[in-house]
């Protein structure tokens, strides 16, 4: 479990990585983001870590970090150690469902206090391939939490006492905080209002539950920022919406899986047995560095594309009767770069069981073959690529056995 230090500086996110998170959307996509006055984050769970790749300036306002501090990082460093594990297990398990979700969390601000927000979360789906490309956050602390004392101010915001509101006790999650009017009550609703109240007698122990009027706030806002970016994605040819609109015969890699993925640091794909020309549905960061390529350029295209016209036609075919036959094998093949430039890959490719034992996927692991890496006795091919087909046969294992459960 991540624990919880204050003050902390995160480090800045790669901006290649970055770039990559924004390509499906035209320009002045989060210009237009920066418009919205919510407080909410956009994820990627396609890269290793899950990070946040947009941080809104409500978000940044409320939590007191700037952009930097954020991008980049998953969105457990803003829990602490008051917060229910039990609802961060519900989040990881709606996310590895790829579903949306609306629950009460205790988060902690940047100089430590601790305060209730209602969290609303639910992924972007891509329409071509119906793909969870982001998930999207949005955060709405609970401010709603009220009891008169000598009249005050009753359903509505309806004085009890005929008109004079001597005294009421406004209460988020058992914090008492004196308001003299309906006014101010009004105002502390506002997200300006938020970051400036005092969160010293906030009850962290909960539980905390949002009113009806905090849950629509945090629909509208989901409903606002879709919009956006439907748009700005529209514009570009890629459009995302929250609803999935999946097209026949596309393979959908889940999200625990791709996350699960992206903890592994060698370079191997992942294809689907089932699908015609067994498609790449996964690439690792690894892959992508070595190779050259982006992986949109990557994903849904046959491993052959490595390939070039000193590409050993022996080799190839022995890999294709190994697959043909569900068995593992190992080669040293001739591949190229996006560049052209020809590299000798060092090649184990193993067929991944489901939980039922039939073949699902491929995994295929590359290492580069070179002088330098054969002299580092320490550098054991073998090994690397036995320890990447393992973690891959837990993860999809896992992950299957889930599925046919739920």
């Amino acid at each position: 479990m991540n624990i919880f230090i204050t003050p902390f500086i995160l480090p800045p996110f790669p901006n290649c990585r970055v770039f990559y998170c924004w390509t499906r959307y035209s320009d002045g996509v989060q210009e237009a983001l920066d418009e919205l006055p919510d407080s909410f984050t956009i994820t990627d769970p396609s890269i290793s870590g899950h990070p946040i790749v947009y941080a809104s300036r409500g978000f940044l306002k409320i939590f007191g970090y700037s952009r930097n501090e954020v991008i980049g990082r998953n969105g457990r460093v803003f829990q602490g150690p008051k917060t229910n594990r039990r609802s961060v297990m519900v989040i990881r398990e709606a996310i590895r469902e790829e579903r949306g979700i609306q629950i009460s969390l205790l988060n902690y601000r940047k100089d430590g206090t601790p305060f209730w927000m209602l969290f609303h979360m639910c992924p972007v789906y891509s329409e071509k391939d119906g793909r969870v490309v982001h998930f999207l956050g949005v955060q709405v602390p609970i401010l709603r939490r009220r009891k008169s004392l000598g009249g005050g101010i009753g359903k509505n915001g309806v004085c009890n006492d005929g008109g004079n509101c001597r005294e009421s006790v406004y209460r988020c999650c058992r914090r008492e905080v004196c308001s003299n009017s309906i006014m101010e009550f009004n105002r502390a609703l506002s997200v300006d209002s938020v970051s400036g109240m005092d969160h010293t007698e906030v009850d962290v122990e909960g539980p905390c539950e949002a009113s009806d009027q905090e849950k629509t706030k945090a629909s509208v806002a989901v409903n606002n920022i879709m919009s956006v970016l439907a748009n700005y994605s529209e514009l570009k040819g890629r459009l995302v919406s929250d609803k999935r609109c999946c097209q026949y015969g596309t393979s959908l890699l889940s999200t625990s899986l791709n996350i699960s993925f992206g903890r592994i640091k060698q370079s191997f794909v992942l294809t689907d047995a089932h699908l015609p020309d067994m498609p790449i549905v996964y690439a690792s960061d690894a892959f992508l560095k070595l190779t050259g390529f982006l992986r949109h350029e990557v994903l849904g295209r046959n491993c052959r594309f490595l390939s070039g016209e000193d590409t050993d036609r022996a080799t190839q075919f022995q890999i294709k009767q190994c697959i043909q036959n569900e068995q593992p094998c190992t080669v040293h093949i001739l591949n190229y770069r996006k560049d052209g430039t020809s590299f000798w890959n060092f090649l184990h490719i193993s067929p991944i069981r489901n939980a039922s034992g039939k073949v699902a996927y491929y995994v295929g692991i590359q290492i580069e073959d070179t002088s330098e890496a054969r002299g580092k006795q320490w550098l054991n091919p073998e090994m690397r690529q036995r320890s990447v087909v393992a973690a891959v046969k837990v993860a999809v294992r896992g992950w299957s056995m889930g599925a046919s459960t739920s």
